[in-house]
């Protein structure tokens, strides 16, 4: 008897049927590749039958896969209603939590305590929880139903899914170490950093990784990698070390310059925005009044899709 099979590999299982392809699944999943694999070939072993055929011709489900197929997604099914039912009792019984992810702190300027002050007002008794996710997820805890609503960097992959409100719209900078010939201009210009290493986000984040590393400003040239980051250490580390530079939102430069890094402003670049986002089809008043709040306290003009 087969027991113990966890939600997350019934939802691993469910994007590759879907998908058919370990690639797009693993990045509609924001896992690697590798990890993604693993994780099916260990569900097999435990189910003890194939559930995909694996060739030069692509990715198939087996007869076992495709008997699967619908059972797994009526528990995955079932399992949001219950996670629905059960946000909604604990509201009803006055001990909601509303968990707020994100990736990036969204100080700037006080932000997050405003909207905090306003939504504890009309609303005291739910506990706010703060959830640090890591840059692998650019939905911040979204997708997987982790985080209720969460500050994001656009775009969002899978935009269909989701509803934001933009909060802050900044400037890409450009941040150089220290030594860098760059590094003495007041000013640089974009076509200055096209042969320049760059250091790039993960590339289970697909969309926003495009985005940092400006290949809407390279008229089809492609970036040279020097390197790949995951959390503002790890770029700080290799900022220093040299691995190349990296563009950064201007709210997010504190992060960076810490010594021996310095940012500068881009010229031909388009600013980069901030948002709060929250699922399309979650519309609990609790989310939406946390929506309302920061709408208000916005520091750019409402931008609502």
């Amino acid at each position: 008897m087969v027991m113990d099979v966890h939600g997350r590999d019934l939802r691993y299982f469910v994007a590759v049927a879907e998908e058919l392809h370990f690639t797009r699944a693993a990045e509609s999943l924001y896992v690697s590749q590798p990890a993604l694999s693993k994780q099916i070939r260990a569900l097999e072993r435990q189910l003890g039958a194939p559930l995909f055929e694996r060739d030069r011709h692509g990715v198939r489900l087996t007869p076992v896969g495709t008997a699967l197929l619908p059972h797994a997604r009526a528990v995955l099914a079932a399992w949001d209603e219950a996670q629905t039912a059960l946000r909604r009792a604990k509201e009803a019984a006055g001990d909601a939590t509303l968990v707020v992810g994100m990736s990036t702190s969204p100080g700037r300027g006080g932000l997050l305590p405003a909207i905090r002050s306003r939504f504890t007002e009309a609303h005291p008794e739910v506990r706010l929880k703060l959830r640090q996710v890591g840059w692998d997820d650019p939905s911040a805890g979204l997708a997987d139903g982790t985080s209720d609503v969460a500050f994001v960097w656009l775009p969002l992959a899978d935009a269909e899914r989701y509803r934001w409100v933009v909060v802050a719209t900044e400037p890409r900078l450009v941040a150089l170490p220290t030594g860098h010939p760059l590094a003495g201009r007041a000013r640089v210009d974009f076509a200055d950093l096209l042969d320049e290493p760059f250091l790039a986000l993960p590339s289970t984040t697909p969309a926003l990784r495009d985005h940092w590393l400006a290949l809407d400003a390279r008229g089809g040239r492609a970036p040279l990698i020097g390197g790949e980051i995951a959390g503002a250490d790890e770029t700080y580390e290799a900022l220093v070390d040299g691995l190349g530079v990296c563009l950064v939102a201007a709210g997010n430069a504190p992060l960076l310059t810490r010594g021996g890094v310095v940012v500068r402003p881009v010229d031909g670049l388009s600013p980069t925005r901030f948002a709060l986002a929250w699922r399309a089809d979650d519309t609990r008043s609790l989310v939406q009044d946390y929506v309302r709040a920061a709408a208000t306290h916005r520091t750019s003009p409402p931008e609502v899709p």
